[in-house]
């Protein structure tokens, strides 16, 4: 990358991201600072960061930027993507930015920015505009020079995150919990000590250049060392979070994976008992035994299209008070309708209490169907392939809320494009295994002939 040249590449659908230095470096860094606050017209911008090592010279950077532009620059120092927006939203700063990579590998940096009332911003709403300035290099001239200070808030998001939970419910319980050397291994600890829970901890130690693997649970292999610990442990769950800690994914009692739909039911189910009748919000990816569920309990169900800036808008406008999805995001109105895969951890822990059930006993009645998982196909034409496949099943109620959902009674599919590249995403769930394993053959064969 030159002198002059920026590679636009790193503005994303949901944030910035790059390799450090050659996509994403200190001089990128501050042009964004710099186009953050025209964009947002913010007069102060709080700032988290995580520990990959690039993370402390990028905050530099764009702090700089940010103060050229006259904006104040309140610096939270090392912390999670979900008390950035907890700051933001709690403390009502006009605007948040955390410099993170959340899951991806080692040289990779970024930033995930939000406006007042932890908004978080997405191509339509706000990155694409800073790109565009950034491109252009004409910044507003700014009649002062912003400072900086530091604000710890550590402590108050702890006491925000039990806010979720009666900590007096919670029963002695066995937990192993893998922060992957990411930032949960300075959140979770000042959590967990105020609940009776003995944590069995795994990579604890902040370690940008995570030795141990990547920090991205939604890898079944990134979760083999959390369920071996439960096993070993015999635990009463496992947990894994990503490097910026806003996503968790977890294991039963007995080490088995539990996919993000069903934690969107475990969720939805305690907090339906403090909130009767509430909306709550699930992706269309998610297994049929969402809606089941929140329907049993009393509760709205609302199916939306997959994406967090999408749910987040959602969220808003119908006032839900939680929303989950496939991807271990989980999203909590009295959160500022931001993500938090803590405080999802939480509610799971005071479900077990309460009910005084291992979490397998939990799932049995929701966890009936058979899931394949993300299926990536290339194709050549991707409107061309929905019409396709649409054309193959007109016999089954058809929807196009996201690419195209086909379902019957007993088995349903969703294959939705990929923003980015020309792939088409398949998804099937189905009664049986032996049906889901012909039927997603079937779909395949149509999506890739």
């Amino acid at each position: 990358m030159s002198s002059t040249q920026i590679d636009l590449g790193i503005f994303k659908s949901y944030d910035i991201r790059g390799t450090y230095p050659d996509e994403l470096d200190e001089r990128v860094a501050e042009l964004i600072g710099r186009a953050f606050v025209d964009f947002t017209g913010a007069s102060a911008v709080a700032i988290g960061r995580d520990m990959r090592e690039s993370s402390q010279p990028l905050f530099e950077a764009f702090s700089k930027g940010v103060m050229m532009q006259g904006a104040d620059v309140v610096d939270l120092g090392l912390t999670s993507t979900d008390e950035l927006y907890f700051a933001v939203g709690k403390f009502g700063y006009p605007a948040g930015a955390m410099i993170t990579a959340s899951h991806n590998p080692k040289q990779y940096n970024g930033f995930k920015l939000c406006r007042e009332g932890a908004i978080a911003l997405s191509a339509e709403t706000g990155v694409f505009a800073i790109r565009d300035i950034v491109e252009s290099g004409s910044f507003k001239t700014a009649n002062r020079r912003g400072t900086l200070i530091k604000r710890d808030v550590l402590r108050d998001f702890v006491d925000h995150c039990l806010s979720f939970i009666d900590p007096k419910t919670i029963r002695p319980l066995r937990i192993a919990i893998d922060c992957g050397n990411g930032m949960g291994g300075l959140i979770v600890p000042a959590i967990l000590k105020r609940l009776p829970v003995e944590v069995i901890p795994l990579y604890f130690e902040l370690d940008g250049s995570f030795p141990n693997h990547p920090a991205s649970p939604i890898e079944p292999e990134n979760m083999a060392d959390v369920q071996r610990a439960v096993r070993d442990n015999k635990a009463d769950l496992g947990a894994a979070f990503d490097g910026d800690a806003d996503r968790v994914f977890i294991t039963d009692e007995h080490g088995e994976l539990v996919g993000g739909d069903m934690v969107t039911a475990l969720v939805a189910d305690m907090l339906l008992r403090s909130h009767p009748g509430a909306k709550i919000l699930y992706n269309l990816i998610c297994s049929r035994g969402v809606p089941e569920l929140i329907e049993k309990r009393g509760g709205v169900g609302v199916r939306t299209r997959v994406g967090h800036s999408i749910i987040k808008a959602v969220m808003r406008e119908q006032d839900a008070v939680f929303g989950g999805e496939h991807s271990g995001h989980f999203y909590f109105r009295d959160h500022f309708f931001a993500d938090s895969g803590l405080i999802a951890l939480l509610v799971v822990l005071e479900l077990i209490s309460r009910e005084n059930k291992p979490v397998s006993q939990l799932l049995a009645p929701l966890d009936r169907r058979f899931r394949s998982g993300e299926i990536n196909s290339r194709v050549d034409d991707v409107p061309k392939k929905l019409e396709e496949i649409v054309g193959a099943y007109k016999d089954a109620q058809i929807d196009r809320l996201d690419g195209v959902t086909i379902q019957y009674p007993d088995w349903w599919f969703n294959v939705r494009p990929s923003n980015t590249e020309p792939l088409l995403r398949l998804n099937v769930e189905a009664d049986s295994r032996d049906l889901l394993a012909k039927k997603r053959d079937e779909v395949l064969g149509i999506i890739r002939r």
